[in-house]
């Protein structure tokens, strides 16, 4: 009965995927939504994303240092900080931060959104509620996720660089080609917005499809918050692992 629950799970869960896409057509109401929720979870999502990102460019760049300098090699701090960061940290972080900002605002304004009738009453209405709750939430995430995982890998360097030249006492010059002869345009750069835009479509579809089909009651929400932020982390690991070791060779 277990394997059975599975796979009914994730027969619903792929049946909600497709009436996400089926649903999302460029209306002028769907623009207007997708404008608000491009604010909600991308814009109000800046300041953790700031903060995040400059304290792990300098954690890395502090751990990164004293390994380095333990072989003569402290001039590739930049180098080891610039391939972490496009290739795993930028992106996987940024969507773990975004799954615990707005995938849980997601999950939790739907849920209460199913425990209030609204979904009901948007049905009743002859309104499709996919299209007008879920689509827009969709590919806000789908848009808004690359655009903070470049955002946060910006604070991460910016920080690097200041605790690089002005604490540690590398020469500025030398950080800066390194991290340029280091990091590839397309194999590095651009596969890190890749992954952050499938990353935050799944974030969106986890929390989406828990808060969607959540109990209409009070726990029911607080319950399908929890899982929206579990699962959607668990799969973002998940795929970055799968991605990377297709994308990097």
């Amino acid at each position: 009965m277990a394997l059975f629950d599975v796979v009914r799970s994730l027969g619903r869960a792929g049946l909600f995927s497709l009436s996400v896409l089926r649903a999302s057509k460029p209306t002028a109401d769907f623009f207007r939504e997708l404008i608000r929720e491009i604010y909600k979870i991308g814009a109000r999502s800046l300041p953790i994303i700031a903060v995040g990102g400059a304290f792990v460019g300098l954690s890395v760049t502090l751990l990164g240092y004293r390994a380095l300098d333990t072989y003569g090699a402290a001039n590739q701090v930049s180098a080891m900080l610039g391939l972490g960061l496009y290739r795993e940290l930028g992106p996987v972080l940024t969507a773990l931060l975004f799954i615990g900002r707005a995938g849980s605002s997601i999950a939790a304004e739907l849920g209460l959104m199913r425990a209030t009738d609204q979904i009901t009453a948007l049905g009743l209405m002859a309104i499709d509620p996919v299209g007008k709750a879920v689509a827009p939430r969709f590919w806000a995430a789908v848009l808004c996720v690359p655009l903070l995982t470049g955002f946060f890998c910006s604070l991460a360097i910016s920080a690097s660089y200041f605790e690089s030249v002005h604490v540690i006492g590398l020469e500025p010059g030398i950080f800066w080609q390194v991290l340029k002869d280091s990091v590839d345009f397309f194999d590095d750069f651009l596969m890190a917005f890749v992954k952050s835009a499938v990353f935050g479509g799944t974030a969106a579809l986890v929390a989406a499809y828990v808060g969607y089909h959540a109990e209409p009651t009070i726990e029911g929400t607080s319950v399908a918050t929890t899982q929206a932020v579990v699962n959607a982390s668990l799969l973002v690991l998940m795929f970055n692992f799968v991605m990377s070791a297709f994308l990097f060779k």
